[in-house]
Formats: structure tokens, C-alpha cells, sequence
């Protein structure tokens, strides 16, 4: 791509959403990417036009200083972790939660776009990283830092950045503001013209962006191509959906912000190809795959994301463990319509959040929705909140270590069945990894991490349960006794992920069907390979009880992924408590 002029797309989008300023804006946005478009242009290869994914694409999720060595950076003592342990064959992507800077939120606000912490490491890890692993970045850009030089230079009342931020009136109606959490909408902070109560949408300390004004857009996308320019073959949209403030709405998925999402997938297709956009909306499913956009005539793909969260996933699955059915997960899977194409799912269960509990809404009665947050608080999680608009506090996100989410309940003699425990956990791994999307992996459910209590009480945060940080001798006793849940957990794992990799009917562009076994305990679906040439039906038992099923007719013998069992037409399978099984066949 030329420095300039921008391409058509992105003039386009820019007339949409800033109208009669849409030419200054253009104009802004040609000279922050100029310098980082020319170096995407000299340095474009072969790469970018390689398929866009396939069942070989696994993404591990994980902090930039996860693990600590006293020979080497917290990036370098991950790179080499990764590679001893040969993950590199298994995982093709390693996805680095925020690694810049920051004052709060393990990353989430961010002090320098451009720099990494030195804490984490350097760039050079990073690049060293890159050459055995795809990357994944995170562009925090609904907000930042307070201590941002930009929120500072607001402070001062220095233009142009007097303008990046948005200021408003408490005495101003803003109960139709969606909150994602139970604290204050304004913060107050005193500015070279006085008190000015800004717009805070998370926290004191990150503090929201001005999207209205050109400028901030175009220093966004200066930070979005250098980020591709320095490896991101996938960049995480975080906290997107409330991007675009517009007083006397909700300031939730307006036009502009779709617009914006839209406007950065553009710019990526003609500066780098390669990279992918992710959008990050933890909101009810029907909100969230909104993402997809619209099927472009032109290319007869998605206009907007090109992967969305697949954030129904982590509840469903904890509802149909804790009420021993399939049903309300099989429900929602029937009518899981297929992505536009060009685009896909990203499918996971945990991650550095806690599972959020908005995606569920409508997919499950009161009575099971609270069964599941009674069985969450019985596991040791904790329960964050946002505020409603009538002012009450409803449960958000669950915060617990997946693994102990998926225990089963104590049995007569009080203690918890470690096989069940390990089954269920792996259960719900395999539904994921054979899910129609790109599947991600979260560290701590990679090493069977369980429940951080002390991670929580030091920092006084319910979300530090699952974020526990190792260092290298203290994980590797973790996982040195054979036999323990943590062993078993992981090499099951591992596993599972050799397996995905293997099957040309996991691709994410492989066809998918729910398949009825007259069994609500279960769940089965099929997936079919791109060329037809492989079918796959998962199933799963999320009973507390074994359960028979009967192998359906698909006009070929079936074979089991994992042990090479037969299984003619009309035969009878059964799976243990938890259990779930791969049969296959091969046309």
C-alpha cells in the first residue's frame, strides 16, 4: 500500500462517520500511518496471500509475564519454555496480553502504545518470538492510562489533545449508558480549566478516548499498523463495542463504532493482508455476532470483523456440567448460523476475564442461571457486577480458574472425584477445539492452574483468581508429579490439540450440523471437511452418569479418534460421566 492516498474504502468509511470533517480526518490519518504503511509495503511477501486459516491454527493465551526466570526476561523465559516443552508443534500462536506499560488492570491501561514494559522484556523478545509463533497483539483503544502523555497534555489543556477526551456534567442524564461494571461513569480530575468530570467507562484510571474527534482515529491506526508491522498476524479489538459515545443512547455498538471496526479491517487488507482483525464484545450473542458486518458485494466476504469471540461458549458449557443436560447448549448450537464468509469464530473458554455471563442471556431460564452462579461461588469463584440501568448491581463475569469450574460436586464422603474432575475439564476442551472457528487456548487451563486465592487477596481483584503468574522452577513442580489433576490435565491436553491439528474436518471453513441422539445428557455434532473427504461427530456427556447412545447412520463406519474402536451403523456407544469421544470416518 502507498503512503498515500488512502484506499477508497477507508476514505469512504471516514465520510460515514465524521461527515462534513471527513476530509480533515482523512488528511490526519495520511500523515500519522504514512512512515509504518511505506515500511508494511517494503516488507510485504509471500505470506500475505497464504489462506487465511486452517485446523492447524491453535492461539495460546497468555500474559507477557506469565513466567519469570532468573537467567532471562519474562518473554524470553515464555519463548523458551514454549519450545522445550515443543509446544511449538501443537500451537502456532501465541497470543501476548497487553505488554506496554501500564499503571492498572494487568495491562489494560496502557502508559506508551509503542513500548513494551520493560518488566515483560523488549521488542526483541517479541521478534524472537515470531519466528517460532504467529503473533497476537491486544489494541486497547477505547481508552488509556491516566498517566498517558496524552490524558497529561489534556490535563494541561494542550491542544490538539484538550480534545481527546470526553468531558461531561454529573447533573446530565446518562442512565441509558450500558456499564460493564459498578463504578461511576465520570471521573473527576483537575485540568488547567478547572474540576472536569471525564468520561471513565472501566475505572478511574483508564480513561475513554474521544473517537468524535479525527485525531484520536488516526493516532489509533498509526498504532494499529505498527503493530502488524511488527509481527501481529491477529489484532484483538478490545472494548470496542463501546467506543463511540453519543449522550442520550446507550454508547453500545453505535454506527460509528461498527464503522471504525470496519474502517480497520480495510486498512489492514491493502497495508497487511495477513493480519486479522478481532473483535472483542462481551455482550449477548446476537450483539456480538454483529460483528461479522454485512457480506460485501464487491468480495462476497464479511465487511467488518474477520473473527468474533464466540462468548456463549464458556457459560453454555458450565450450564450444561452443572445441570447434567445438553439441552440449552444444543439449542443454541441448532441455530449457531455459519459465519459470512471470509470470517469465523474464535472459539475459547477462558481467558485472563472471567467467563462472562451477558452472552447467556436468553439462552437460559433464571432458574438454571442461577443454579450456575450458586455452583460457581461452591467451586471458591468470586462474582463481579456492573451497574443496570435502573441502578442495581446484576451479575457480569464469573471469576474462576476453568478447571475448577468444571469440578464435579463433592460426593457422599466430601470429596471431589479427581478422574470425573480431569474428564470433564477435558470434555470441555475437546467441544471447543472441534467447534467450527479458530480455538485458543488460556495458559492456565494449558498447566490445570486452580484457583489463585492468594492472587486475589493480595491485589483486592476477583479477576486475579485465574491470572497467576509462575516462575520457571515453581511450574515445573507443578507439573512434575505423574498422575496429579495439573499432569493430567496438561498432557490430556496436549493430547487434544495433536489430534485437532491432524483433522482436515476441523478446518475452520469445514461444515457444521447439530445431530439429535434422542438423548438430552448429550451433545453431538458433525463436522464435514472442506473437500468431503472427512466427517468427524463429536459427543459429549455432560451427565454425572454414564450414557448410551446409537451410532447414527452416516452410511460409513465410524472410528474412534483416540483408540481406533470401530463402530458400524446402528452400533451402540457409550461414554462415561463426562466423557466425550471423535468418531470418525473417512470418505
Amino acid at each position: 500500500m502507498p503512503a498515500t492516498p488512502l484506499p477508497r474504502p477507508v476514505v469512504e468509511r471516514l465520510q460515514k462517520v465524521y461527515g462534513p470533517r471527513a476530509d480533515e480526518g482523512a488528511a490526519l490519518v495520511e500523515q500519522a500511518i504514512a512512515p509504518v504503511a511505506e515500511r508494511l509495503a517494503q516488507a510485504a511477501d509471500a505470506d500475505d496471500a497464504a489462506p487465511r486459516w486452517s485446523e492447524g491454527d491453535i492461539v495460546l493465551i497468555t500474559y507477557a509475564d506469565q513466567l519469570s526466570s532468573a537467567d532471562a526476561t519474562p518473554l524470553g523465559a515464555l519463548h523458551r519454555w514454549l519450545k522445550r516443552e515443543r509446544l511449538d508443534g501443537l500451537l502456532n500462536t501465541v497470543h501476548l496480553l497487553p505488554f506496554c506499560p501500564y499503571t492498572s488492570d494487568d495491562g489494560f491501561s496502557v502508559v506508551d502504545y509503542l513500548a513494551v514494559d520493560p518488566d515483560a522484556g523488549t521488542w526483541e523478545d517479541i521478534a524472537a518470538l515470531g519466528e517460532d509463533f504467529q503473533l497476537m497483539f491486544d489494541l486497547v483503544l477505547n481508552h488509556c492510562s491516566q498517566q498517558n502523555a496524552w490524558f497529561q497534555a489534556y490535563l494541561r489543556g494542550e491542544p490538539p489533545y484538550d480534545r481527546f477526551f470526553i468531558d461531561a456534567s454529573p447533573d446530565q442524564d446518562l442512565s441509558q449508558v450500558v456499564r460493564p461494571r459498578s463504578l461511576p461513569l465520570l471521573s473527576p480530575y483537575q485540568t488547567a480549566g478547572g474540576e472536569k468530570h471525564v468520561w471513565t467507562t472501566f475505572s478511574a484510571d483508564q480513561v475513554d478516548l474521544n473517537y468524535g474527534e479525527p485525531a484520536v482515529l488516526a493516532e489509533m491506526l498509526r498504532v494499529l499498523l505498527e503493530y502488524a508491522a511488527r509481527g501481529a498476524r491477529i489484532v484483538r479489538l478490545d472494548a470496542v463495542a463501546f467506543l463511540w459515545k453519543q449522550i442520550g443512547t446507550s454508547c453500545l455498538h453505535l454506527p460509528q463504532t461498527h464503522e471504525i471496526v470496519k474502517l480497520c479491517r480495510d486498512l489492514l487488507e491493502a497495508a497487511s493482508p495477513r493480519t486479522l482483525v478481532l473483535t472483542e464484545t462481551n455482550v449477548p450473542h446476537a450483539e456480538n455476532v454483529s460483528y461479522f458486518g454485512q457480506v460485501d458485494p464487491a468480495d462476497g466476504q464479511g465487511d467488518e470483523a474477520h473473527m468474533v469471540y464466540n462468548f456463549s461458549l464458556p457459560p453454555l458449557l458450565l450450564d450444561a456440567f452443572v445441570n447434567g443436560d445438553a439441552t440449552a447448549i444444543r439449542a443454541w448450537l441448532s441455530k449457531l448460523a455459519p459465519p459470512p464468509p471470509g470470517c469465523t469464530f474464535f472459539n475459547f473458554t477462558a481467558s485472563h476475564d472471567g467467563v462472562g455471563v451477558r452472552p447467556l442471556e436468553g439462552l437460559v431460564s433464571p432458574q438454571r442461571f442461577d443454579k450456575v452462579i450458586a455452583a460457581v461461588k461452591a467451586r471458591g469463584g468470586k462474582i463481579n457486577t456492573r451497574r443496570a440501568a435502573d441502578g442495581t448491581d446484576t451479575p457480569y463475569e464469573l471469576n474462576i480458574a476453568y478447571v475448577d469450574a468444571m469440578a464435579p460436586d463433592p460426593g457422599a464422603d466430601g470429596q471431589v472425584d479427581a478422574e470425573l474432575h480431569v474428564r470433564r475439564f477435558l470434555a470441555s476442551q475437546a467441544v471447543m477445539l472441534a467447534l467450527q472457528g479458530m480455538p485458543a487456548v488460556y495458559f492456565h487451563s494449558l498447566v490445570g492452574t486452580r484457583n489463585d486465592y492468594a492472587g486475589v487477596e493480595a491485589s483486592g481483584q476477583n479477576r486475579r483468581i485465574n491470572r497467576h503468574k509462575y516462575n520457571l522452577p515453581e511450574l515445573d513442580e507443578h507439573l512434575s508429579h505423574p498422575g496429579s489433576l495439573q499432569r493430567l490435565i496438561y498432557d490430556g491436553l496436549c493430547e487434544l490439540l495433536a489430534l485437532r491439528i491432524a483433522q482436515p474436518a476441523f478446518h475452520p471453513e469445514a461444515k457444521q450440523r447439530v445431530v439429535d441422539l434422542a438423548n438430552d445428557r448429550v451433545l453431538a455434532f458433525l463436522r464435514t471437511a472442506v473437500d468431503g473427504a472427512q466427517r468427524i461427530l463429536t459427543v459429549v456427556n455432560f451427565s454425572p452418569d454414564e450414557e448410551s447412545f446409537d451410532v447414527p447412520q452416516l452410511d460409513a463406519t465410524l472410528y474412534n479418534l483416540q483408540t481406533g474402536e470401530p463402530y458400524p451403523p446402528g452400533s451402540q456407544a457409550q461414554l462415561p460421566p463426562g466423557g466425550f469421544c471423535f468418531l470418525a470416518a473417512t470418505d
